[in-house]
């Protein structure tokens, strides 16, 4: 089982979540919002287009998953449309985002199966969800939060580094990551945990050489893991 991060530093406050997410806020104000938010926000909310969208994000940057959702969106919003297309005509539209051909099979197939299993409806359960083929735990999770508003926590590269770096949990992948927070983040931080670390991780709490010297975090992280900083 995930275990919490070891006694804090000397020089460390207590780490106090509710403080944590006033500072991230903060600090992320006017960056550019992950991919699945920045989505919603321009109109692209439901549950089919987010269980999409995330799907195209896999393995993909920000920036390309908005350029390539936004031009498939532009013809096909529902699992109707979706079906309509050419398995050529979905690759090319998908061009740009990594593993075009086989992520057209993937929303082809998912959109047969809500159309034909769930009445054209997206389902609403992790498990329901991740019976699709290419949707695993962090798809589920967005399309759950996003574009259902069900409290999931959506754990990916970044929330998984930051929050063990904090030394909020120890855990060795994502996938237990997600079980830790579940266990110890309240839920009504579940959807805004993604949505603040994605920014906060690309911009400051980076993989490599974090920008600690000025993080607003730096007075309660832990910085497990850090060797070298800006």
């Amino acid at each position: 089982m995930p275990l919490r991060s070891a006694p804090p530093l000397a020089d460390k406050e207590p780490f106090d979540i509710d403080e944590a997410f006033r500072r991230l806020r903060q600090a992320v104000a006017g960056r550019p919002k992950a991919a699945m938010f920045a989505l919603r926000d321009r109109g692209y909310g439901s549950p089919f287009e987010q269980l999409v969208g995330s799907l195209i994000s896999a393995r993909t940057r920000d920036e390309t998953t908005m350029v390539v959702c936004e031009r498939l969106f532009a013809v096909a919003r529902t699992p109707q449309r979706m079906v309509a297309l050419t398995p050529e005509e979905l690759t090319r539209l998908l061009d740009g985002a990594t593993f075009p051909e086989p992520k057209a099979r993937d929303i082809r197939a998912l959109s047969r199966q809500i159309i034909a299993e769930h009445g054209g409806v997206v389902p609403d359960t992790p498990d329901a969800l991740m019976a699709f083929h290419g949707v695993g735990p962090k798809i589920a999770a967005l399309t759950l939060a996003v574009g259902f508003g069900i409290p999931a926590v959506a754990v990916d590269v970044h929330v998984h580094r930051i929050v063990n770096r904090w030394g909020f949990v120890a855990a060795p992948t994502p996938e237990r990551t997600m079980v830790a927070l579940m266990e110890l983040l309240p839920r009504h931080y579940w959807v805004e945990i993604n949505e603040r670390l994605v920014p906060f991780g690309k911009w400051i709490c980076t993989g490599d050489r974090p920008r600690c010297s000025t993080c607003a975090m730096l007075s309660m992280c832990r910085q497990v893991g850090v060797t070298t900083h800006r």
